[in-house]
């Protein structure tokens, strides 16, 4: 973590004491409730951002899609050969 920013936030009495209580149960430390905190923020916004793309793709045909796709993928793997070895 480079930067660190501090948040206020509030939770109930109950999620407090659920996490906290599972936290203590897999041996994890006070410090650590930050941590599992940005996982858990992460994790929501990877599949709130799946879900969105999976939206916006929902009217296309999936054959069409997946052919986009492995085109995109073949592009991407041609320009790794590319590059000399060594080089970044």
């Amino acid at each position: 973590m480079s930067a660190v920013v501090r948040w206020n936030i509030e939770v109930s009495k109950e999620t407090d004491l659920t996490l906290r209580t599972y936290l203590g149960s897999q041996g994890l430390k006070k410090g650590d409730l930050s941590k599992f905190i940005e996982q858990a923020v992460r994790a929501q916004v990877f599949l709130r951002t799946v879900q969105e793309v999976q939206a916006q793709n929902a009217d296309i045909d999936p054959e069409e899609l997946q052919s986009t796709i492995d085109a995109a993928v073949s592009e991407v793997r041609a320009s790794k050969r590319t590059i000399p070895v060594g080089a970044k």
